[in-house]
Parts: structure tokens; C-alpha cells; sequence
């Protein structure tokens, strides 16, 4: 079960004026289970993306890469589940392109407006005939308040649905925020296996969502991890239709510019999140704040050595105080110029370590108090600078082995 979490209510999720969701069952690993999402895009919209850092990149995520690069407007997006197209060589380009070619004759647009999404098994040919059999089904489903079966269609090893719908004032206009996500394992920073939508009607200055859907991704899926792994296909869509009829934001400096980031960073923060929650046998999420560095990007480093840690993972799991390993792994995590004479370590309140060692009011009992919560802060601080950052992760269990090696079964 997810991490304290429960998911919205679908009638807590918004419509997007510019948007239109639909799935349908296509059977593309297994019968009877919604695997293929629809989005359509009204004309006008504006659309970016970032992708995984994985050389091994899959096919829908090459395609998307130059789809986008030809600067055509967006006007669809289809994601299919239980078949990552990863790992499937020119084959797999064709498949994906094909894909987009059978939906763009449904819509009467050109193949370059249509972005290709997939998660699931590697290295298995991508069903796409029962993908352009599929199609009628989900155009014809395709509702503006589509978005709870739009999340629960993305699912692959989730337990479940990750959805959230957020609305703000803009130039005197309410802006509506709805986006989904999906992901559970093989999650690392870069951003993980994970697939991410997030729709919005606001009004943007032409390239500003570029800068917005970087700086998202940086803020909140760029931050989390759950086993280390980067995957082939995660990706990260940004949708600003327009429709909201206020002026368009030129800045993300101004006013305007800072209330809307602030609510699409709350969204993307809330589904990143929700995919550590829900990370494949966790049962703890753990928050990681490394501050007193001489840059954010120092202080990440130190941050992800620890949450990237099997040791430190599996020591919360078992709720074991074996702190040793948290300070072993900010030692090589890779600062050649670390004074660890000057490192201080907390486990929520609980002071653990002072100038590099045990502090001296540092009780076993304590640190296992709070190694037995839920929701586990580690604080460390490096006293070298001013920077500070922070990630989130979750415990490594038993489970997470049997979900993964039973995942093909």
C-alpha cells in the first residue's frame, strides 16, 4: 500500500478548456485493463517535454524528441502501458511512427503533430496493430473530464492512480492545473520510469514553456528516487492550451509569472511525490535535506548518495539506527575537499552527529523511535557553505525484490 497517500477523487479533478482525454482497452499485455490514453490538443496550444538521460533512450521518446524539434504545433499525445518499446532497435521507430501516422489520419493532422508515449516490459516488439484497432474506441471516449481514467490507464506497477487538479489567479483570471503521473520502480533522478502530463489552460508567452517544463522537472521529478535506476522512457510533458483569456505571461519573474509557477510546482511536486509514496514495496517515505553546501548542485550530490544508499534503504526498512551508513555514504558521495569534522546529521528532531561523530546526547532508542515512523526526515549539514537541497526517496523492502522478480511472471 501507498505511503500515506490516497488518490483525488475523481471529481476533484479538473477539466482543462483546450483538452480532451479517452482510453480504451487494447490489450497490449494483458485483456480487460485500460493500456492506451488519448489526449487531444485544441490548436493553439503551446507544448514541451523533457526525457530521460538514458543513452539507451526507447523509440516513442526518440520520436517525441523529434517531433517536437520540428516545431510543428502538438495537437495529440498516445500512450500505451505494458510495452516500453525500449530496446527494440529500428524496429521499434517504425512501430512508434507508425503509431503516430495511424492517429494523425484520425485527426486529420500530420504525423509531426502527434507525441508517442510507452512504459512497460523492454525489449518486447510493440503490439501496434492493436494499438491503431484501439484507436476509435479512445477517440470516441475522449471527455474533457477524462483525467481519473486517463491516470489509471498510465499504470504499470502502481497501485494506484496519481492525479491532481490545482487552480490560481492570473491577470484576474482563474487558471486551472491538472496533470497525472505514473511510476512505482526503476526510478532515479534524470529523471526516472516514470511518465508525467500535466495541462494547463494559461496564457503563455511564445518559449516560456520550455523554461517552465525545465524548471518543473529540476523542482520535483528530478528529485526523486526509489531503486537508482534511470529508465529508458521517462518523460515529462508540459500542455499550456491558452484558453484562460488573460494576457499572457511574459515572465516567470513577474507577479503572474511567480503565482502560476508556484501552483504547476505544486502539482508536479504532488505527483512526483506520489510516485515515492507508491514506490514498488516501500513502506516508509523518507525526505532528504543536505544543507551547508557551497552550491544546490553540491548538496544534491550528497542528498542522492544518500537516498541512492541499498544500505541506508534497507537500515529504514528494518528500523535499524545504523546511522554509520548515512554518514559513510556523504563521505563518497563524491566532495574530494569534505571536512568531515565539521558534519552534523538529524533524524527528524533526534541529533545524531555532531562535528563528524556520535553526539554525545545521542540515544539508540531515540533514532529507532523515529526510524519506526512513517514519514522519516534525515537533516545533514555540511557546514561549508550556504546552499541547501532536497530529495525524496523511500525504504527498500522485501517486496520490492518479489515485484521485480515477478514482474514478467
Amino acid at each position: 500500500m501507498p505511503v500515506n497517500f490516497s488518490p483525488t477523487p475523481p471529481e476533484q479533478l479538473l477539466s482543462v478548456p483546450g483538452v480532451s482525454v479517452g482510453t480504451a482497452m487494447a490489450g497490449i499485455r494483458k485483456a480487460g485493463r485500460r493500456d492506451l490514453v488519448l489526449l487531444r490538443i485544441d490548436d493553439g496550444a503551446q507544448v514541451a517535454g523533457v526525457f530521460t538521460l538514458n543513452r539507451f533512450c526507447a523509440a516513442p521518446v526518440q520520436v517525441c524528441r523529434e517531433h517536437l524539434a520540428t516545431g510543428h504545433p502538438v495537437r495529440a499525445v498516445v500512450v500505451n502501458t505494458g510495452n516500453a518499446n525500449a530496446g527494440t532497435g529500428q524496429d521499434g521507430l517504425i512501430r512508434a511512427r507508425q503509431t503516430c501516422i495511424a492517429l494523425a489520419r484520425h485527426l486529420e493532422v500530420a504525423p509531426e503533430q502527434v507525441l508517442p508515449f510507452s512504459t512497460g516490459v523492454i525489449m518486447e516488439t510493440l503490439p501496434v496493430e492493436r494499438i491503431e484497432a484501439s484507436l476509435p474506441a479512445a477517440l470516441a471516449a475522449c471527455r474533457p473530464d477524462g483525467w481519473a481514467d486517463a491516470a489509471a490507464g498510465i499504470m504499470t506497477t502502481d497501485t494506484v492512480p496519481k492525479a491532481c487538479s490545482r487552480q490560481v489567479q492570473v491577470a484576474g483570471r482563474t487558471v486551472t492545473i491538472t496533470g497525472i503521473s505514473k511510476g512505482a520502480g526503476m526510478i532515479r533522478p534524470n529523471m526516472a520510469t516514470m511518465l508525467g502530463f500535466i495541462a494547463t489552460d494559461a496564457v503563455l508567452a511564445p518559449g516560456l514553456v520550455h523554461t517552465l517544463v525545465r524548471e518543473l522537472a529540476d523542482a520535483s521529478f528530478n528529485r526523486i528516487t526509489i531503486d537508482g535506476d534511470t529508465s529508458t522512457n521517462d518523460s515529462l510533458l508540459l500542455v499550456a492550451t491558452g484558453r484562460a483569456g488573460h494576457a499572457p505571461v511574459q515572465s516567470l519573474d513577474s507577479p503572474d509569472g511567480r503565482a502560476l509557477r508556484e501552483a504547476l510546482r505544486e502539482v508536479a511536486v504532488w505527483l512526483a511525490q506520489a510516485i515515492v509514496r507508491d514506490g514498488e514495496g516501500a513502506t516508509k517515505f523518507i525526505s532528504v535535506q543536505v544543507q551547508g553546501g557551497t552550491s544546490e548542485a553540491e548538496c544534491r550530490q550528497v542528498a542522492y548518495a544518500i537516498a541512492h544508499s541499498p544500505l541506508v534503504k534497507t537500515a529504514f526498512f528494518a528500523s535499524d539506527p545504523n546511522l554509520g551508513r548515512i554518514l559513510a555514504a556523504v563521505g563518497y558521495a563524491g566532495i574530494d575537499d569534505l571536512d568531515q569534522g565539521l558534519i552534523e546529521l538529524w533524524l527528524d528532531d533526534v541529533h545524531v552527529a555532531t562535528r563528524g561523530g556520535r553526539h554525545p546526547g545521542y540515544a539508540e532508542a531515540d533514532g529507532q523511535r523515529v526510524m519506526k515512523q512513517s514519514e522519516i526526515s534525515v537533516r545533514v549539514d555540511l557546514r561549508r557553505g550556504a546552499a541547501r537541497a532536497e530529495v525524496w526517496t523511500c525504504d527498500l523492502s522485501h517486496d520490492y525484490v518479489s515485484i521485480n522478480a515477478d514482474y514478467r511472471s
